[in-house]
């Protein structure tokens, strides 16, 4: 991708902080499409390796880069790895109807199952239940409590009868299950991801730490990394999850079905403030806009659930099926961009988003990001511009939730693509600076070419000396770009 300073981008910048994800499929797969969703406000492309093959995906993503080179803007790429899918067996008649308060079994034989029972085929299930532990099949649909267990049988209690048929999935809430979170199909998928240079890996079915580092090592730093938080397991562990990951995603559904619906939105509020606290990008996912995959237009809960995420200052907000297979994929970016852009506007946004208190850590780093969020009030700047290398002073700046948009110099292509998962940064990827002189200069032209400021504005300009050092951020400087600098710009980008 270009790091031309010559020509103004052809893509105009976004005034809403909160970023949308959009998930790629059948529906939205062809280059046309991509286009009009970018173009429709989406900011990052979600590639989710429970569908498709990597054919599918590689021209998915060279259709993406494709549209980055022609728009001349950053976009961000994320591969949502499958990870383990726990399932019954197949039965003697494609199906069984399971009643209410009789034993049913789950067993070790391949053989088609009926009312009675059905093949478990997941041996390190049997070494971790324990009486009273539930087992929820086809999302909860029907509830098992064990009484008895064998290595070869589980005798439990149907609480919740219902149809059963082949191949439906299973949970199992109460216990961290012996599974690694990546399968040998996780480890192929995430070897083609970081062949094709993606810049996010979204991690499922993480239940401990070590599910985190295990994934850390094989990406080797050559992608970020999102950890999905899904089970009950990985919420009771939230913080030391977090520490190892670059960012989370609160995956609703998945929790939807392994604890109580009511228990899902206090958890989702936990969740985003904790990584809100912890400077680490949170995204909101599962059902935003549900009733778009088939309607033009969402229910009025739809709307308040998303306008919910974006009061509570999460990062992004995803669509799934929405985008991916619906009949309406450039409707529902369309609506979802409308939402986060109205609340957004909303005078009382910045005090509700401002409710969870984002503490600095005593560093010159977080002193630096707090103080150009601060000062954003007090001096009336337009903007902040933010030099980094690695992305963590973007992050820290981010983290204070600024009234203005954030503008991201960095000479890192991979640091300005995984900008698209964080709030209000607009991401240039441009040379380095190598003086105090050349990085005011530089603020002042790229904040007029991106469309942040006019003149008479001022900026805020974090900084770090020496130039080029990664994690030095040590300067916040404040400059108010005058009426003939404006007008010399324009002179310029005119070619007078």
């Amino acid at each position: 991708m270009p790091t031309r300073e010559s020509t103004p981008s052809r893509f105009v910048p976004r005034t809403r902080k909160v970023r949308i994800l959009a998930t790629l499929g059948p529906a939205s797969e062809t280059p046309e499409m991509i286009r009009a969703l970018a173009e429709a406000g989406a900011d990052a492309f979600r590639l989710n390796m429970s569908h498709g093959d990597h054919d599918g995906h590689k021209r998915r993503i060279e259709a993406i880069r494709a549209l980055e080179s022609e728009l001349d803007r950053p976009t961000t790429i994320l591969v949502d790895l499958q990870g383990p899918k726990l399932r019954v067996g197949r039965f003697e008649n494609g199906k069984a109807e399971i009643r209410k308060g009789q034993i049913f079994q789950f067993d070790r034989d391949p053989a088609p199952g009926d009312d009675t029972r059905v093949e478990l085929p997941h041996k390190e299930i049997f070494e971790a239940l324990q009486p009273g532990t539930r087992l929820l099949v086809d999302d909860g649909k029907l509830v098992f409590r064990v009484a008895e267990i064998t290595p070869d049988k589980i005798e439990a209690y149907v609480e919740v009868g219902g149809t059963i048929s082949n191949n439906k999935g299973l949970n199992v809430p109460d216990v961290v299950l012996p599974l690694a979170a990546l399968t040998e199909k996780d480890r192929r998928d995430l070897s083609f991801a970081l062949d094709q240079n993606v810049d996010w890996i979204a991690l499922s079915f993480v239940q401990r730490p070590e599910d985190v580092a295990e994934a850390r090592r094989l990406i080797g730093g050559k992608a970020a990394l999102l950890v999905k938080i899904e089970k009950p397991q990985a919420v009771a562990r939230l913080n030391e999850i977090l520490e190892l990951a670059d960012a989370c995603m609160v995956a609703r559904g998945d929790l939807g079905v392994e604890m109580r619906p009511e228990q899902v939105p206090p958890f989702q509020k936990k969740i985003v403030e904790t990584a809100r606290q912890m400077g680490k990008p949170v995204v909101v996912a599962t059902q935003m806009l549900e009733s778009m995959i088939t309607s033009p237009s969402p229910t009025r809960a739809e709307v308040s659930d998303v306008a919910t995420a974006v009061y509570d200052g999460a990062d992004a907000i995803m669509l799934s099926a929405e985008s991916a297979s619906g009949d309406w994929p450039i409707e529902a970016v369309t609506i979802m961009n409308r939402i986060g852009t109205e609340v957004e506007a909303d005078p009382s946004h910045h005090a509700r988003v401002h409710f969870t208190e984002t503490p600095a850590d005593p560093t010159t780093n977080d002193a630096i990001a707090e103080a150009a969020g601060a000062m954003v009030n007090v001096v009336n700047a337009a903007g902040i511009v933010c030099f980094t290398a690695s992305g963590s002073t973007a992050r820290r700046v981010a983290r204070e939730r600024p009234t203005v948009p954030l503008l991201v110099l960095t000479p890192s292509l991979r640091t300005a693509r995984r900008m698209g998962l964080l709030w209000g940064a607009h991401a240039v990827r441009t040379r380095d600076v190598a003086n105090f002189e050349e990085m005011v200069g530089k603020s002042k032209r790229m904040a007029l070419r991106h469309g942040l400021v006019s003149g008479g504005q001022r900026i805020i300009i974090t900084a770090g000396v020496p130039f080029g050092t990664p994690g030095s951020t040590n300067v916040l400087h404040i400059v108010r770009l005058v009426g003939d600098e404006l007008e010399r710009y324009h002179r310029e980008t005119n070619g007078d």
